[in-house]
């Protein structure tokens, strides 16, 4: 990394943590000051090192930092210590509900958690050697990581942490390894209340992952991290607690930390069946005309995303309500829909899933297959 961004980077974090302190303890001029400075040097970093890997990071830190000067400005008065609390509620604690029955296809990945979570879950006395604690999710955009997720805290009745890179970093900035102590303590309290705990981290490539240029703490939270994990896979511990992380690019983590995911789960793009159970999902609840094939439908999307494929039904159904506004004011109710909007909304839509990354995962896979 370049003496000059590490230099930058020192000075944000010193004016962030300066303007937070001031904050929590009513000195607004103080932290409004300190705030302001922050931002133009982020900003700074930002102009001047555009290829940094997390300057994606330092632009949601100066949205942040600008809503706050703000608050500040507006209200003229200190947050109170509950409002503060507020302010660093890092993680969303709430029950998913979403459920696997909700997941069309991914039965292998599914089956997989069943095993390392569920299971232990339900009989932790038939798993006298531990289980895995950490499960990696891994394969392109939009075909259901964050989904499986939320679905197996709803099927244990856990607490499911909803973390991602970007909100630690620039929520956490100068104070981080502190905040991933706070957070592993947090799932642990709440396992041993008798809840298992899943820590979910999407983007964990972000976080966890190699990069050319180190960013100020990321070294000290990686390291940070590796010892939450290792202290999951105590032996002598029989806490439910779990680490699931997600990404789009597992080449680019630390092996370090690939080695900390006894699990890796590749969620690969649907295939014609799954495809097939996605559209008989999505357009469950919708009036189709009898001409609207979905077998045909499923032919069509070949490279299409889960996501894609909502998109799709999505979009076709817009098209019934966007008719119904312009031809009818907004009255009534549309009209079924007809095989023609689903071929029109798959035209207008390219798939967002190529051969070539197909293969990539399928080479890391074989790698580190696990």
């Amino acid at each position: 990394m370049s003496a000059g961004l590490h230099k930058l980077e020192a000075m944000a974090r010193g004016y962030a943590l300066a303007a937070v302190r001031a904050d929590r303890e009513g000195r607004i001029q103080e932290a409004i000051s300190n705030y302001k400075k922050a931002i133009d040097i982020l900003g700074k970093i930002v102009r001047l090192y555009p290829d940094n890997p997390l300057a994606h990071v330092y632009r949601g830190i100066i949205q942040q930092y600008r809503r706050r000067v703000e608050q500040l400005e507006k209200l003229g008065v200190p947050a109170s210590p509950a409002e503060a609390e507020q302010l660093e509620d890092w993680i969303v604690t709430e029950r998913p509900r979403v459920r696997f029955s909700d997941i069309a296809d991914l039965e292998h990945a599914k089956q997989a958690i069943k095993e390392a979570i569920i299971y232990p879950v339900r009989r932790p006395d038939l798993f006298p050697l531990g289980w895995p604690r950490g499960i990696l999710l891994f394969g392109p955009p939009g075909c259901g990581k964050t989904m499986l997720a939320a679905a197996v805290a709803n099927e244990v009745d856990g607490v499911f942490f909803n973390v991602d890179a970007a909100s630690i970093m620039s929520k956490w900035l100068g104070d981080a390894e502190k905040r991933v102590r706070m957070l592993f303590e947090k799932a642990r309290e709440a396992a041993r209340g008798g809840r298992p705990a899943i820590i979910f981290i999407d983007e964990i490539d972000a976080l966890l992952g190699v990069h050319e240029s180190e960013v100020g703490g990321e070294v000290r939270v990686r390291n940070q991290f590796l010892k939450e994990m290792d202290g999951l896979q105590d032996k002598s511990s029989k806490l439910h607690v779990y680490v699931i992380g997600a990404t789009n690019k597992p080449w680019k983590l630390d092996e370090p930390f690939i080695r900390r995911f006894q699990k890796r789960i590749y969620i690969p793009p649907p295939d014609r069946r799954a495809r097939l159970e996605l559209f008989k999902l999505y357009t469950r609840g919708l009036r189709l005309t009898p001409d609207v094939d979905l077998e045909k439908l499923a032919d069509m999307t070949e490279g299409y995303s889960a996501s894609d494929i909502k998109d799709i039904v999505m979009e076709a159904h817009l098209r019934t309500v966007r008719e119904l506004f312009e031809r009818q004011g907004g009255q009534g109710e549309p009209r079924p829909l007809t095989m023609e909007d689903f071929v029109e909304s798959i035209r207008s839509r390219r798939p967002s899933i190529t051969r070539e990354m197909i293969e990539a995962y399928e080479k890391w896979y074989e790698r580190f297959r696990g």
